[in-house]
């Protein structure tokens, strides 16, 4: 039987050869500025990085030194590990919140209970981009005299109000920041954005990141080369190479971390955004409102289907009226051990199923050393989501007759666990 072309695990913007070009508009920041709808009154109002997780460290090496006396960062116990190694290597320490039972969302009472005068910012997280409450997380922020920083990584476009003109995601809170990392939508291979509220943070942060982020032409190079190798190889033809070979090595030593591309070591560079990949990000921009329009309605399309599985809920916004990104559906079936079945049996397998993350950052072991304390927080509802949580690529390039079968794989697997 020949082998089914390889599914991207997330829908990711692809590239065209005219992005390529090294010449033209380089306004990276103003023409994302432009497009998130952000005030243009003078300074910019967007700040670029090397990645998310150096635009993450910019925020909060900044709010340390706005807050000296406060050492604490809230994040939810389910997120990418980047979180915590990125709060070591700023001198902080990480607190975990455990999840509500019922969002994929910080649970009120327990960030509450963490919330203190220790806490220098707390992290809520629009994962995969379901929108999380932001509202309630600036609610136990500010009553401690604490920030709010969005993770916003994965919700570039996501927006807080169901209408069309709905304030962005990353925007309510006093920092975000986003990922323009691959499998995010729009792409520099890696790329951080950060945005604040107040005029005189957004000086603070640029400020921070000119003392802190110094220019390495390797690191550009490196990431121009791999930017044109994903211009190159992100399409059906390519995707065995740059992702289906590697994947199924690592499920055949039964490495979900490594499958799930969650290891990483405790290097993060800093550098800044080079120019070429500014001029690529300006053109690709262009096209990323159409391209989020066609996931979101093909999303919506096949959420109605999924949901109407017995026993599968697809998750859903935590935020009220929000309307979130769709790089993937994502599912919670009724068991761990009907979801880990079923990925043993179809992951890699060209079905476009995947893990966002494989377990809460408590449960690696290869991240303990950064996590100290927090190790001993309670994340029991969050563990329970990490078990039973599964991600569907909405990738365009999962057609429907291959969505039908997927579709059979989920009703028996429904069956088989009732």
């Amino acid at each position: 039987m020949a082998r089914l072309p390889t599914i991207a695990p997330t829908a990711g913007l692809p590239l065209r050869l005219a992005d390529l070009r090294p010449w033209g508009d380089a306004d990276f920041a103003g023409r994302l500025a432009q497009w998130l709808g952000l005030p243009q009154d003078g300074r910019p109002r967007v700040q670029l990085e090397c990645s998310g997780t150096s635009a993450l460290m910019v925020a909060l090496r900044t709010l340390k030194t706005l807050s000296p006396g406060r050492g604490e960062v809230v994040a939810p116990a389910y997120t990418c590990p980047l979180v915590a190694l990125a709060v070591a290597q700023c001198g902080l320490q990480l607190r975990l919140c455990d999840l509500r039972s019922d969002a994929l969302d910080m649970d009120p009472e327990a960030l509450r209970a963490l919330c203190g005068e220790q806490t220098l910012a707390v992290l809520p997280t629009h994962l995969c981009g379901r929108v999380a409450d932001v509202a309630m997380a600036l609610d136990c922020a500010q009553a401690v005299g604490a920030y709010v920083v969005e993770d916003a990584a994965q919700a570039l476009g996501a927006k807080f109000g169901a209408h069309l003109n709905g304030q962005p995601v990353g925007t309510l809170g006093d920092i975000g920041f986003y990922s323009l990392a691959v499998g995010k939508g729009l792409t520099t291979f890696e790329g951080g954005v950060l945005v604040a509220r107040d005029a005189a943070l957004r000086e603070a942060l640029r400020a921070t990141s000119a003392a802190t982020v110094q220019p390495s032409r390797w690191w550009e190079l490196r990431r121009s080369v791999e930017l044109i190798g994903y211009a190159a190889l992100y399409r059906p033809a390519g995707l065995h190479l740059a992702y289906g070979a590697p994947l199924q090595q690592s499920l055949a030593r039964h490495d979900w971390v490594a499958a799930a591309g969650d290891d990483f070591d405790d290097f993060i560079p800093q550098h800044p955004l080079g120019r070429w990949r500014q001029r690529v990000g300006c053109r690709a921009l262009e096209r990323l409102a159409a391209f989020q329009r066609q996931t979101a309605e093909q999303a919506q399309r096949r959420r109605t289907q999924l949901a109407a599985i017995p026993g599968i809920d697809v998750v859903a916004d935590a935020a009220p009226q929000a309307r979130g990104t769709w790089p993937v559906i994502l599912l919670r079936l009724p068991s761990r051990a009907a979801r880990d079945a079923l990925l043993r049996a179809h992951w890699g397998d060209g079905s476009g199923l995947s893990l966002p993350f494989v377990h809460v950052l408590t449960d690696y072991g290869r991240y303990d050393h950064v996590l100290a304390s927090a190790r001993h927080d309670r994340v029991d509802q969050a563990r329970d989501w990490a078990g039973r949580l599964l991600a569907v690529s909405n990738s365009p390039w999962l057609d429907d007759g291959r969505f039908a079968q997927l579709l059979q794989i989920l009703q028996q697997t429904a069956l088989d666990a009732s």
